[in-house]
């Protein structure tokens, strides 16, 4: 499996807490729910293509927690992304559950697996079984390991038009540096740039 990397991101890259204000305040975050006024159907539209590409997920154990907290309770068959989220395999990286305490709520008990030890070993034999994707949601902390260790195949960034000034970011200083190959890229009518892209090596430099 190619491991991906979806994320919505501010303009100053923050990724934490997009989803509401109880997401995840830690670190006093105060700017819980900043991509809730960018109702955007044409993200909505990509996302939805996104999760037919899954062929499971990882996660860090926070953004599990929120995930196992929400999706199980979607339970219309018609939702795509909540069919995929629930009845696809998990995997989380944790070294305090067990595998009993993973188990996920709901119709598909079975599907949560947690991974111990060495993740850059764990993780890699994930992505070496059978699949399209193992997608990465959220995950702030997991993904600065995954990224030090040249693990993700593929970014998709959902950068939206506003910038907060603090928060947890996608690229932390030090984290990763690569020159990245543009696969595609729209702007949406609200502005939000949907861009996807491939590690293509290292930085190049030069003079101008």
């Amino acid at each position: 499996m190619k491991l991906t990397v979806q994320t919505f991101l501010t303009l100053d890259g923050v990724m934490q807490a997009p989803g509401g204000p109880e997401e995840d305040p830690s670190e006093s975050f105060t700017h819980g729910g900043w991509q809730a006024p960018f109702a955007d159907p044409a993200v909505g539209e990509f996302v939805m293509q996104l999760n037919s590409h899954a062929s499971a997920f990882l996660f860090g154990r926070r953004t599990f927690d929120i995930f196992r907290g929400y999706w199980p309770d979607q339970s219309d068959p018609a939702n795509a992304i909540a069919t995929a989220i629930n009845s696809l395999p998990k995997y989380v990286v944790s070294n305090s559950l067990s595998e009993t305490d993973a188990a996920w709520r709901g119709q598909h008990p079975d599907t949560a697996h947690v991974l111990t030890g060495d993740v850059v070993s764990a993780v890699s034999a994930v992505k070496d079984e059978p699949g399209d994707e193992l997608q990465v949601w959220g995950s702030g902390n997991l993904l600065q390991t995954l990224l030090q260790h040249d693990l993700v195949d593929r970014f998709r960034l959902m950068t939206f038009p506003v910038v907060l000034g603090s928060g947890r970011r996608l690229f932390n200083d030090g984290a990763f540096s690569a020159t990245m190959r543009p696969v595609d890229l729209t702007v949406t009518d609200l502005g939000v740039v949907v861009g996807t892209y491939e590690p293509a090596g290292p930085v190049q430099h030069g003079s101008m």
